[in-house]
């Protein structure tokens, strides 16, 4: 592991520079890293013959759930009234990942590492994307760790997918489908109940549309066209296709259009700024 919370310098957390719409997305972002061990799971029992890769999502669990404390503790300094520890158990009693024994989700083997290469690209670039539009020193310092840990897990992931790639002989539009498949999986119920379970009151009933609303236009604000060329490069290059070219510059362009659309659409409920902790 490349660095720790010790060597964030939380002295230099700024409350003035917080953004409430920015908090409310890392609340919810700190329950999805931290929910890293159902996955590995998963990863484990998919890859049950293949112990170097399990050592692998062992140490990719440890960083992502890192991930997690990190962003909850920020949080934590940036609203005085939010309890990380009390927020993840709210999001794990509510919201669980399907599993399927030691069977795959995605047909084949590299079609499970195709899945989590599209989720790795999500977060590499949402991290660069909060980075850049924050003005925060420490969350700043925080999503620049983290979106290099994500591009870090993609590598392996995508180094993983060439080996298995090679036995099965997965065709390029079977493995874009599966790319396709999994980045329509972004809008089912797990940010939108990340969202829930770290901003909604205690008495709120939770609502699927409502939820991913409130999450998805927040998000989806903080994205510039460099972060989605960039993300978009990365998925083809996923599915084995050319990312540059016609190609790239026609799939970045219609990402960006609904990147785009995504965050006009208005905020679906207003957030209350919190009160800050002294640093």
């Amino acid at each position: 592991m490349g660095w720790t919370l010790e060597d964030i310098a939380w002295d230099q957390f700024d409350p003035s520079r917080v953004d409430p719409d920015i908090l409310a997305v890392v609340k919810a972002a700190a329950m999805v890293e931290r929910n890293a061990a159902d996955y590995t799971r998963h990863l484990r029992a998919v890859f049950h013959d293949d112990p170097q890769f399990q050592a692998e999502t062992d140490r990719w669990q440890v960083e992502e759930e890192q991930h997690g404390d990190v962003l909850g503790h920020w949080a934590e300094l940036a609203d005085a009234s939010f309890d990380y520890q009390a927020a993840c158990r709210r999001f794990t009693d509510g919201y669980k990942i399907p599993q399927t024994g030691d069977g795959s989700l995605r047909g084949s083997l590299t079609g499970e590492l195709i899945a989590r290469c599209i989720v790795e690209t999500g977060t590499s670039s949402f991290y660069s994307a909060l980075r850049d539009a924050t003005t925060e020193p420490v969350l700043r310092d925080i999503c620049h760790r983290i979106a290099g840990d994500e591009f870090r897990h993609f590598k392996l992931f995508y180094t993983t997918m060439q080996a298995y790639l090679k036995r099965e002989n997965i065709p390029a539009w079977k493995r874009l489908f599966v790319a396709l498949g999994r980045i329509r999986e972004s809008e089912d119920d797990e940010l939108a109940y990340a969202w829930f379970a770290a901003n909604a009151p205690a008495q709120a009933v939770y609502d699927r549309a409502s939820s991913t609303a409130a999450y998805g236009t927040r998000a989806y604000r903080l994205y510039q066209p460099m972060h989605v060329t960039r993300a978009t490069h990365m998925v083809l290059k996923a599915c084995g296709l050319n990312p540059q070219g016609l190609l790239g510059s026609v799939a970045s362009r219609l990402m960006w259009r609904y990147i785009a659309s995504r965050a006009r659409v208005p905020l679906a409920e207003t957030m209350p700024r919190p009160v800050a902790r002294a640093a």
